[in-house]
């Protein structure tokens, strides 16, 4: 695969076998992943409960103050069935990824994460990440706070969702920020807030 282009998903289904209520019952922070692939379909559903399109005027399943949405959503993909292990950029308007590379970059994060091994060995890997400037501009220093409340709500949103799935996930705040924005080329006005491995 080219280091640059653009990969459809399909589309996210709505309804599934589990209930809000129970899908919190059964999240817990998990950091031992075995070594089976994630499918497309995981991905989809994972990537909409994060950061999808909700509405015809652009609104997100996670709020945003004043619906400025300054998160970018990117997945590390190891071990999927349909999708080469590659470093992707979710575009949720188009519910596409974005190839930003075609390495499999999960030792690299893992090793920004202080060889934290879930951010190695989980099939899939998310990063979220915050242009703080997109809030900041309207409501000054305030919108700080207002970014990391949304990425609050992204992370869980991503986090239940994966229990729905049957799957397991932990997010991980330890990580050295200059390295994991050189491994993941991320622009000098964007900033990194959370991994979050995800498997079975």
């Amino acid at each position: 695969m080219p280091p640059t282009g653009i990969v459809r998903l399909p589309p996210p289904r709505f309804e599934g076998p589990l209930s809000v209520e129970e899908a919190l019952l059964v999240r817990r922070s998990v950091r031992t992943f075995s070594r089976d692939p994630l499918t497309v379909d995981d991905l989809t559903q994972l990537l909409w409960a994060a950061q999808g399109i909700t509405h015809p005027q652009g609104y997100r399943t996670a709020p945003s103050a004043g619906a400025l949405y300054p998160l970018e959503l990117y997945v590390a993909v190891g071990r999927m069935v349909g999708l080469p292990a590659g470093f992707y950029r979710y575009r949720g308007r188009e519910h596409a990824l974005e190839v930003i590379g075609d390495r499999d970059l999960r030792p690299e994060l893992g090793a920004a994460a202080l060889h934290q091994r879930p951010v190695e060995r989980a099939p899939v890997v998310f990063l979220i990440t915050a242009v703080y400037g997109r809030m900041t501009a309207k409501y000054g220093e305030r919108g700080v706070r207002y970014v990391d409340m949304e990425a609050g709500h992204a992370a869980q949103n991503l986090c239940l969702q994966a229990a729905a799935l049957d799957l397991k996930s932990v997010v991980i705040g330890a990580f050295q920020d200059l390295p994991l924005k050189r491994i993941a080329v991320l622009p000098a006005s964007e900033e990194p807030l959370y991994l979050v491995p995800v498997g079975k």
